[in-house]
């Protein structure tokens, strides 16, 4: 098992390769901002999605809920 800093580390790697530095940051961001339910948020994602269209699809989800 790796450890907590382990996970950050190798997360935002992931995040600023796909997104670059300024969208990974306003990921972080939104997904903190507000209460989210990760889990059924990931049921309801299809596997084969890239990145951008997660991060799409939950900022529409955001803006649906507020």
């Amino acid at each position: 098992m790796i450890t907590d800093t382990e996970i950050r580390i190798s997360g935002m790697k992931v995040l600023t390769e796909s997104l670059g530095d300024v969208e990974a940051e306003r990921f972080i961001s939104l997904i903190q901002r507000e209460p989210f339910d990760y889990t059924k948020w990931r049921q309801d994602m299809e596997e084969d999605l890239s990145i951008k269209e997660i991060s799409k699809r939950a900022m529409a989800l955001r803006c649906k809920n507020t």
